[in-house]
C-alpha cells in the first residue's frame, strides 16, 4: 500500500488557524500521526501540501502512477478546483477526500464539493482523526 496524502491551500496554518473550527494540531503533528498509522498498518505514504492549485495537480500526475490511492483534504479547493478534481479522477485511483470541520454544517459555499462525485467516499467533521480513518479504509480497501 502506497497512499498520497495531499493537503490543500491553509492547511499549513493549522495549530494557529482558526483553532475553534479546524482543532489545535499543527499539520506536522498530523503528519507525523498519519506517518506512524501507515508504518502500523505496514504501508507507506507520501505527504505534500501546497496552497497553489497546479502546484497539487503536478503532484498527483508526478507520483500517482505508483501509488495505490489518495486521500487529500482539498481546502478551499473543494468547492471550485476543477483541474484538482480532474487530475484526481484521471489517476483511476480510489480518493478519499477529509475535511477536519463538518463542512455541512458551515456556510452554504462550503458546503458544494467538486471532488465528492469522483471519490469513494468522504470523511468530515471529525478533526485530524478523520486522516487517520480514511487511511484505515485505504488499507482495508486493499485487503
Amino acid at each position: 500500500m502506497r497512499i498520497l496524502v495531499i493537503h490543500g491551500p491553509n492547511l499549513n496554518m493549522l495549530g494557529s488557524r482558526q483553532v475553534s473550527i479546524y482543532g489545535d494540531k499543527t499539520l506536522e503533528e498530523i503528519d507525523s500521526l498519519l506517518e506512524k498509522a501507515a508504518s502500523e498498518l505496514g504501508g507507506e505514504i507520501e505527504i505534500y501540501q501546497s496552497n497553489h492549485e497546479g502546484m497539487l495537480v503536478d503532484f498527483i500526475q508526478e507520483k500517482s502512477p505508483g501509488a495505490t490511492g489518495i486521500i487529500i483534504n482539498p481546502g478551499a479547493l473543494t468547492n471550485y478546483g476543477l483541474s484538482l478534481r480532474d487530475a484526481l479522477a484521471d489517476t483511476a485511483l480510489p480518493v478519499i477526500e477529509v475535511h477536519l470541520s463538518n463542512i455541512y454544517a458551515r456556510e452554504e459555499f462550503r458546503q458544494q464539493s467538486v471532488i465528492a462525485p469522483i471519490a469513494r467516499g468522504q470523511i468530515t467533521g471529525l478533526g485530524w482523526r478523520g486522516y487517520i480513518a480514511a487511511l484505515e479504509i485505504m488499507a482495508a480497501l486493499e485487503a
